[in-house]
């Protein structure tokens, strides 16, 4: 299936590609900065600039983006292409190369993009021939310095010999990037507000980008971002080292301008149309289609869940209350291609994203939201930290985490993973009953399991909790196909939401994560 552009449910139209509303710093009243080429520049500055913006009113700054490129189509505005040959670090015997994206269609905001040379900065300008136009009719020697829509960096990820695609910083707050042998699926975002509650989402951008320059020898890139909406303004710095797991060390000061109601921190943006889970709901030849297919998090009290992801006919909102969360993610964990059957999308490449908090986030929750959706172009799934700390205008907030995009969570827990759960009508066969519901959950085999003899001399014993409806008995098995542990558990629900645990025991301690399931009647 086509690889398309990913649009947010969340945002609706307005976020969709460098988001419906873009900010200039510049042209706030009160606050003047030099605009000159060659300004002194250290990370303090944007804290300067963000902690001076938040002290005035928000204002709404629309870039005029020149009309012959504002009413390109979509396919017309992918025709303009980046000329490699002519980027501005383009055979400087630098380690990175960067690319810019153009405006145009829905792309009709600008952002700043300054390069940082010796501690001396300057702004990176429009340049025609940085573009080929295609087989578009376009005058560029008209337009000025009108800017960038937002830029990707590349890096010699896979072979020495060529430099893939990177990282991309493309639309609001949302950025992307790649481990080794990797292609793009899951988003992750600067900041998100009010994510699915009644009053709407707010979404802040970032508008300015400082991106210093690396040395020949450099493994790893800096850059910079101020970051702005109507409830708060933001200074950010990434460290971004490519690899096998590319890592995004990442450092947060926020300025709030009004108190936030529901503040996400780190949070990441998905795609889970069905899995074996939800197979059932689409007429498709494939068994699989997501980007994604479960939320980890390992707590604060050492504990590793696992949730499901679903795509259901309602809005679902999970939160997992803690302190000092260890970490967090959207992971794919299926990588067999068979389930797929997808080879240009090639769901089984996606990465994993991984949250590694670096300092005691203090107390909050986890939260998951899983939107309806029914094609696959939708970013549908969200995943941030929620502070329990009132965000409040007048005081600063830090927060400090690094981003793993890789294969599987960067930490062992040493415990069975659970690698797939099934869904369908409860009983045995030929005696199957619709008010009854069977889940099957297959686990990776335990580190420390004598199999199958564990789990027939019951030496491994699942423990179940059902929170709403009433459990009905599970049958632990051997499954000679995955050479590990499958759960079968009947559960008959009583019209209410339920929140439904497993977790594999040995000796009275887990062995396996928590799978941790929400039903909705």
């Amino acid at each position: 299936m086509k690889n398309k552009l990913k649009v947010s449910l969340i945002s609706a139209a307005v976020v969709i590609a460098a988001g419906s509303v873009w900010y200039s710093f510049f042209y706030n009243k009160g606050i003047s900065f030099p605009e000159e080429d060659n300004i002194p520049f250290e990370s303090d500055i944007v804290k300067e600039k963000a902690k001076s913006l938040a002290s005035t009113d928000y204002v709404n700054y629309e870039t005029e983006v020149p009309e012959e490129l504002a009413k390109l189509d979509y396919d017309q505005h992918r025709d303009i292409r980046f000329v490699r040959e002519n980027g501005p670090w383009f055979n400087k015997q630098l380690p990175f190369e960067i690319q810019f994206f153009h405006l145009g269609s829905i792309f009709k905001e600008k952002v700043k993009i300054n390069e940082v040379v010796r501690g001396k900065s300057s702004e990176m300008a429009y340049a025609p021939e940085y573009f080929n136009y295609g087989k578009n009719r376009l005058h560029p020697k008209d337009w000025k310095n009108i800017g960038y829509a937002g830029f990707r960096l590349h890096y010699p990820l896979n072979t020495s010999s060529y430099f893939d695609e990177l990282v991309s910083f493309l639309g609001a707050s949302y950025f992307r990037a790649l481990g080794t042998g990797q292609k793009y699926g899951i988003s992750a975002r600067g900041l998100a507000i009010d994510t699915a509650e009644q009053t709407g989402e707010e979404f802040p951008v970032f508008r300015e980008f400082w991106i210093e320059r690396p040395k020949h020898n450099a493994a790893e890139i800096k850059l910079h971002a101020l970051l702005d909406s109507p409830s708060v303004a933001g200074a950010y710095s990434f460290i971004i080292q490519p690899g096998l797991s590319t890592t995004m060390d990442v450092d947060v000061t926020l300025y709030p301008r009004k108190q936030i109601k529901k503040l996400g921190v780190a949070p990441l943006t998905s795609m889970f149309l069905f899995g074996e889970n939800s197979k059932n709901k689409f007429d498709d030849h494939r068994m699989e289609v997501h980007d994604s297919d479960g939320l980890l998090v390992w707590n604060g009290n050492d504990e590793w869940l696992w949730r499901p992801l679903d795509n259901s006919k309602y809005l679902r909102i999970s939160s997992f209350v803690d302190k000092n969360p260890k970490g967090f993610g959207l992971l794919q964990r299926d990588r067999n291609p068979e389930h797929y059957l997808d080879f240009e999308a090639m769901y089984e490449q996606r990465p994993s994203v991984w949250v590694e908090p670096l300092d005691d986030w203090g107390e909050g929750m986890v939260q998951l939201v899983e939107i309806p959706s029914i094609q696959e172009i939708h970013d549908n799934i969200v995943a941030f930290w929620i502070p329990k700390e009132e965000i409040v205008p007048g005081k600063e907030y830090h927060y400090r985490y690094r981003l793993h995009w890789t294969g599987d969570a960067p930490v062992n827990s040493h415990l069975a993973k659970v690698m797939a759960t099934y869904t369908g009508v409860g009983g045995v066969s030929g005696m199957l009953e619709n008010d009854k519901r069977k889940f099957v959950i297959d686990f990776s085999a335990p580190y420390d399991a004598n199999l199958p003899e564990d789990i027939e001399n019951k030496v491994i014993v699942p423990d179940i909790s059902i929170s709403e409806g009433k459990f009905l008995g599970a049958h632990l098995m051997y499954n000679p196909i995955t050479k590990a542990p499958t759960l079968y558990m009947d559960f008959r629900p009583n019209g209410k939401t339920s929140e439904i645990r497993a977790v594999l025991k040995k000796d009275g301690r887990p062995v396996s994560e928590v799978w941790s399931y929400q039903w909705l009647p």
